[in-house]
């Protein structure tokens, strides 16, 4: 019985996770996501008692398959240099896989339970990148400074550089070189 409703559940959010991804959260109706996941409307509530409460469920699935892509991509490299290339290259280029999901995920206007989440996942993102800096400073790589408030204040940039294209649906060439340069004379990379 467990298993069939965890596996009820997930469908749920794998189908509200599909809308979001096509129309954005206001696009994302509880009978919406009901249809696609082929149940009832009320079966969708009997696991998440709210609107807000799916989509934050659905905010933390997709944040967490994000940090997770970064944080492997950073890991992937040797130098702190090199671990801030991958990282941007990797986030902006799944942004531009799916300029629609990646939009609802920094800045599309939600409810506060998504907010929130928000907050929590650019933590996340600003641990990624804090775990480098300082790997960098003590490597020599980097000149000493505070790993967490550059890692938060790049985070920052970063989504903040790429709400405006995410929101027409496509990224400028050479705004991700950019970015990686911005990123790299923040953090006090020797050429």
């Amino acid at each position: 019985m467990q298993a069939r409703l965890s596996a009820s559940r997930d469908r749920v959010v794998a189908a509200a996770l599909e809308l979001v991804a096509e129309h954005g959260y206001r696009g994302c109706s509880v009978g919406a996501v009901a249809e696609r996941a082929g149940m009832a409307t009320g079966s969708v509530y009997r696991h998440f008692p709210a609107k807000a409460d799916l989509m934050a469920e659905v905010f933390r699935t997709a944040s967490q398959r994000e940090v997770d892509a970064v944080a492997r991509a950073a890991e992937l490299e040797t130098t702190a240099a090199a671990r801030t290339a991958a990282v941007i290259e990797t986030f902006a280029g799944r942004a531009l896989r799916n300029p629609r999901l990646a939009y609802a995920l920094l800045a599309e206007p939600v409810d506060p339970a998504v907010e929130a989440e928000r907050l929590v996942f650019r933590r996340a993102y600003a641990a990624v990148f804090t775990r480098f800096v300082a790997a960098g400073i003590a490597a020599g790589e980097l000149p000493e400074q505070d790993a967490a408030l550059s890692a938060t204040a790049l985070v920052g940039a970063i989504g903040e550089a790429l709400v405006a294209p995410l929101a027409a649906g496509s990224i400028a060439p050479g705004t991700v070189p950019s970015l990686i340069a911005f990123a790299h004379r923040s953090l006090g990379v020797r050429p």
